[in-house]
């Protein structure tokens, strides 16, 4: 809208003042006016991009709670920190304990604790309303790379690490329940739906699958040309999204009866680099969109169906070594090795 002349004031008014609506940017233009209007706001975060300062050290793992009110982040420096999304993104609270770095961490289903995996070579469970660490799991001989939480049933627990091991932990007692010896360093597990079956990828490429009642092996996916960094499973417990050195992204069917052929769609473009940092992956809540870091420091965002890059997001100084999207809103985190952490907002 051009303003070409003063508009009257009313009578009883002293200085005529033109209102202008939170979308709208005054820019001069020589003699004119012009009013542009700024992108539409997707999302209650308090600005489009917040900016999380506080970590000493590269931040490796960052999770939104179930309930979205709230962010964990961990890393280098062995501190869990809990951040508020919303408003100025306060630091709630700051948990220590670990001697080691953080590698992953995941909040249980319910949202009450956190499970953290460490080069420590223990795993830990923390109350996230007291800031303590409830109990200290310990079994691995060395470093503890990826850990995950069952979705439901008994509150199960799996890890894996460089001694070549995945581990099955009931969360109650002191002591894994079972272990899985592989020939390689494990980097990444997951489980199935219903944890009956447990995902692992490691450093020699392949993706193997283990039933977690007979503690055996059943099959492998192949296809990944290097280490796998990431396993992330879909919301519907159907696919399962891979991440490699490779510099590719994978989605697998595991569903029971699916074709031998299980790879269904591959994903590049974000990168790995000599560092080798174990970069994660995630799914948005509905499956239509996938997010990965990458060692160009962007953040990169994907359309599963048409296999797009939807959003390279820049900003960091540092490799992205996770990234997520908010379970109920367009938000997505992002936590690199400049030690920074970045909400955004996306369409």
């Amino acid at each position: 809208m051009v303003i070409e002349g003063k508009r009257r004031a009313d009578d009883q008014a002293l200085v005529p003042v033109t209102k202008k609506s939170r979308n709208e940017v005054a820019v001069s233009n020589k003699n004119k006016s012009v009013l542009q209007a700024a992108p539409a706001r997707t999302s209650n975060l308090f600005a489009p991009i917040m900016q999380l300062e506080g970590h000493e050290g590269e931040v490796f793992t960052v999770k939104f709670h179930p309930e979205g009110q709230y962010l964990a982040s961990s890393g280098f420096d062995r501190k869990i920190f809990l951040w508020s999304v919303y408003g100025e993104c306060e630091n709630i609270s700051v948990m220590t304990g670990h001697t080691g770095a953080v590698m992953e961490m995941h909040f249980t289903p319910d949202g009450s604790n956190i499970f953290t995996a460490s080069t420590d070579y223990t795993l830990g469970l923390w109350d996230i309303v007291t800031s303590q660490r409830v109990k200290k799991y310990k079994g691995h001989s060395t470093f503890v790379n990826s850990v995950h939480g069952a979705r439901r049933g008994p509150q199960l627990m799996v890890s894996g690490g460089d001694d070549s091991t995945i581990r099955l932990w009931d969360t109650r007692k002191k002591q894994c329940t079972s272990t899985l010896i592989t020939d390689y360093q494990v980097t990444a597990v997951s489980f199935n739906d219903t944890a009956e079956q447990i995902f692992s990828g490691g450093i020699d490429n392949d993706i193997r699958v283990w039933d977690t009642r007979k503690n055996e092996y059943l099959y492998s996916l192949k296809g990944h040309t290097d280490t796998i960094t990431s396993l992330a499973l879909s919301a519907d417990g159907s696919y399962l999204l891979s991440n490699s050195m490779d510099n590719s992204l994978r989605i697998w069917d595991i569903r029971p009866f699916a074709p031998q052929e299980r790879c269904v769609k591959m994903f590049s473009g974000h990168q790995h680099n000599f560092e080798k940092n174990l970069i994660k992956c995630n799914w948005s809540p509905d499956g239509s969109r996938i997010i990965a870091g990458s060692a160009d420091r962007f953040v990169y965002v994907w359309d599963t169906t048409t296999r797009r890059i939807l959003y390279k997001l820049p900003g960091h100084n540092g490799t992205v070594n996770d990234g997520c999207f908010h379970p109920h809103e367009p938000i997505i985190v992002s936590g690199a090795s400049d030690k920074q952490l970045y909400l955004g907002e996306i369409d």
